[in-house]
């Protein structure tokens, strides 16, 4: 069948968007066969259905001739013998070049090929030999212009000088923060011509615990301690029950219990977690993270990290027993929707079910109750219930 010029047009943007910034960084920096010129089949028509239908497909020829005149292009023409008289059928398209390209395209095609090839040059001046330009220049595009002028200032930073001993923060470029260049060292490293940033590496992570146990705080024992991944920390009792809690304020504020810490959660952070081998050692795992689907994610990838623990409050029963505590926006004050539901294959039959609801684009209730909205006290007796049956989860797929 014969392609419409929309159609080519769509096949002409994906052309695109693999190869425009070839043509951007220059010919000289490219390899191999240029991207254009490049010939587009629109289609071909069998000899059936061009005599059966010749009035529409005549139609579309015209169309085509319309169209190529009107851009500028030029078609190739197959001779076609229709009820005995030859007909020119047009089927192939010539796009002549990147810009005519682009034009085709749209503005926004338009605006990123000149953005590339202005960049391109300024890279050529500023940087003279930078491998591979092409896939540079492709993988700034997304950069605002302050973000390229402070790209090539900290490359030009890096080839000049050394960051051995420094930290991200501690680069003494104008406008630079370590966010930023943890996000684009890749891009610093390649334009400066250097293998790695050799910065100093990112402090292990760490997990801020709360001692609950009563007999170690009325001996003046410190309630709040700090364990780093790779540190010889060892807590001052051997634990008998740790709470994972997702957020902080819980963590802290969760009552005494004999043998207790409380730990916070640091939202995926369970191969931090199973890093402590007195944690892992500890008999009694809690879990209690907010009822939205980021909660029992967390709560399975604790579970993928080894550790064995038990989650608290978060199944059906609790859901509907504080509902009316549930939120519908974000932090942020926006809606929420349904996010995309993953397979955690970590999670008891009960805690599915609630997921599975939770992630259900049909779901019309709250999306999320925050674990903050269940009352401390009722967390502790619900962990000292479960203590008293050693209740342990069954974990696995229906």
């Amino acid at each position: 069948m014969m392609k419409t010029p929309d159609q080519l047009v769509a096949d002409i943007v994906r052309r695109l968007r693999a190869t425009w910034h070839i043509d951007a960084a220059q010919p000289d920096a490219a390899s191999g066969a240029p991207p254009w010129p490049h010939t587009f089949p629109i289609g071909t028509v069998a000899k059936a259905d061009l005599e059966s239908e010749f009035d529409r497909f005549q139609k579309a020829a015209f169309e085509w001739r319309d169209w190529a005149a009107a851009q500028g292009l030029h078609l190739t023409d197959s001779q076609r013998v229709v009820h005995g008289t030859t007909q020119r059928i047009p089927t192939h398209v010539t796009i002549p070049s990147v810009d005519v390209a682009a034009r085709l395209c749209g503005k926004a095609w338009v605006d990123r090929l000149s953005r590339g090839r202005t960049r391109a040059d300024v890279l050529h001046r500023r940087f003279s030999s930078v491998p591979d330009r092409p896939r540079l220049i492709r993988d700034v595009d997304a950069y605002t212009d302050v973000d390229f002028d402070l790209l090539c200032r900290t490359a030009e930073w890096f080839r000049a000088n050394s960051a051995s001993g420094l930290t991200p923060r501690q680069v003494p470029v104008p406008g630079l923060h370590a966010k930023w260049l943890n996000s684009h060292n890749a891009e610093v490293a390649v334009l400066a011509g250097i293998p790695s940033l050799d910065l100093l590496p990112r402090h292990p992570a760490r997990l801020h615990l709360t001692y609950l146990d009563p007999d170690h705080r009325a001996n003046r024992g410190r309630w709040q301690d700090t364990a780093t991944v790779g540190d010889a920390m060892i807590p001052p009792y051997t634990p008998s029950v740790i709470v994972i809690s997702e957020n902080k304020d819980t963590a802290i504020h969760f009552p005494v219990m004999a043998g207790g810490i409380s730990v916070e959660g640091m939202g995926h952070g369970g191969a931090t977690a199973a890093s402590l081998q007195w944690l892992r050692d500890c008999p009694n795992l809690f879990y209690w993270g907010d009822m939205d689907a980021a909660g029992f994610e967390i709560l399975n990838g604790f579970r993928a990290a080894g550790l064995a623990v038990s989650s608290i409050l978060m199944d059906v029963a609790t859901y509907e027993q504080f509902e009316q505590f549930g939120t519908a926006m974000d932090v942020r004050g926006n809606p929420l929707s349904a996010p995309t539901r993953r397979t955690l294959v970590h999670l008891t039959i009960e805690e599915r079910q609630l997921y599975d609801r939770l992630t259900d684009p049909t779901w019309v209730r709250y999306r999320r109750i925050e674990q903050e909205r269940i009352p401390l006290p009722y967390a502790a007796e619900t962990v000292r219930a479960m203590l008293a049956t050693g209740r342990q989860p069954h974990i696995g797929i229906d």
